[in-house]
């Protein structure tokens, strides 16, 4: 659909049917980055940094709907793009569209690469409420409800990380497999490159040499760490010996969108007293996660990289039936030792730590990437074949995390 011309009129100058009248540059390429959710928007941005310094291109920014949406504004203040309302953005011809999660895509006028939110596809499609169970449940990312619509597959391009993931997917959406692109993991090869700054991310985190920085992760949902296990978090911040042990807590974009800082801030003031760190919800959680020395977490994604860190992973006794049993998160899950509220702390942590070797999760870890290191190279070159465009001279480079942003410790010692 193309806007008429009152609708040009208001629409932003370079989207205008006489942008060409106003233009400084004239580009040669458009490309939307479509932003469903926080989660999304900082992934989406691994494949958005490898348009800089192309002069040919032009990229937008549009916030899609979604239930998690609270949020993306302030990204996208933050990264003062242009930002296009959905409803122009849908009735815009643009040359490329990426995004990292699924919702409305079939409207663009675009061909659509969709890049993945997490670590694989780990996760089952919830069912919608009041439906009865019928059959299996899909694989979210890779099942035929989020990437089919109207008989057409959506994406003209799917990123997977893994080879693995191409059997999955012809197993559940068979239709799709031509569309599908191995390509890597962003945040794999970033943990690789922060490594080196592992010092300065544990100093911003308030871990001296001598401390042993326990990072907690949870993801989002009443089957979620925070949801079910208050009493875990407690006990690692109270039972931990605070002249050895550093916690830091680091909540999926969810929990942020659902509930807001303040909230979340209020409470955790209490935790934040007796010492918990929390990261904050604009942080890299790649450079926190390469400052830890143990990694507990839920059914999230975020735990698989602490196999990467080469720290050991422990999980909580909680279940959640949405995993898919043939994930990585299961294989985790399955592996993991368990950490117990009825035991000490302590004592649990150095029995992991005694018992964990290099090669304890190298064959599961494999299952994260078969392309380590090449992410930055591969994506762009598919974005540029899909721009029918010569990608730019040698190979992009990927850059160690940013320095993580505490809410607590607070400067000079303020909690509040």
């Amino acid at each position: 659909m193309i806007p008429n011309r009152t609708e040009a009129f208001r629409a932003h100058v370079s989207v205008r049917l006489d942008a060409d009248r106003w233009a400084t540059r004239r580009v040669r390429r458009r490309v939307l980055a479509v932003v469903h959710t926080v989660t999304a928007g900082q992934r989406l941005m691994d494949a958005v940094r490898l348009l800089e310094g192309d002069a040919r291109l032009q990229v937008f920014f549009t916030a899609a709907p979604d239930v998690f949406n609270h949020g993306v504004a302030e990204l996208l203040d933050r990264l003062k793009g242009l930002v296009l309302p959905w409803h122009q953005a849908v009735q815009t011809e643009f040359d490329l569209a990426l995004a990292a999660s699924h919702g409305g895509l079939h409207e663009l006028q675009a061909p659509v690469v969709v890049l993945p939110h997490g670590a694989g596809h780990n996760k089952l499609v919830a069912p919608k409420a009041g439906a009865r169970a019928a059959g299996a449940r899909d694989v979210y990312g890779l099942g035929r409800q989020r990437l089919v619509h109207d008989g057409v597959v959506v994406p003209e391009a799917l990123v997977l990380a893994h080879h693995e993931e191409l059997g999955r997917l012809g197993r559940v959406c068979p239709e799709a497999v031509p569309a599908a692109a191995v390509i890597g993991d962003a945040c794999y090869d970033r943990l690789a490159a922060s490594k080196n700054s592992r010092a300065l991310y544990r100093q911003t985190l308030g871990a001296g040499h001598r401390h042993r920085l326990v990072l907690v992760c949870s993801t989002w949902g009443p089957a979620s760490l925070l949801g079910q296990d208050w009493d875990l978090l407690e006990g690692l911040v109270g039972g931990l010996p605070g002249d050895e042990y550093r916690v830091a807590l680091l909540l999926h974009p969810n929990v942020w969108s659902t509930y807001g800082e303040w909230q979340i801030r209020s409470w955790l003031a209490g935790l934040g007293r007796r010492g918990l760190t929390v990261v904050g919800q604009d942080a890299d959680w790649t450079g926190v996660m390469a400052a830890a020395d143990y990694v507990v977490g839920d059914h999230g994604s975020v735990p698989l990289y602490g196999m990467l860190a080469g720290v050991p992973v422990l999980v909580t006794e909680a279940q959640e039936s949405g995993v898919d049993p043939g994930s990585p998160m299961a294989e985790l899950r399955s592996l993991a030792p368990r950490l117990r509220t009825d035991r000490s702390y302590p004592s649990q942590l150095r029995r992991s730590h005694a018992a964990y070797t290099p090669h304890t999760y190298e064959r599961l870890a494999s299952r994260i990437t078969s392309e380590p290191g090449r992410f930055a190279r591969n994506m762009r070159a598919l974005m540029y074949q899909k721009l029918r465009m010569r990608s730019p001279a040698g190979h992009p480079v990927t850059e160690p995390a940013p320095l993580p942003t505490p809410l607590w410790p607070g400067r000079n010692g303020d909690q509040r």
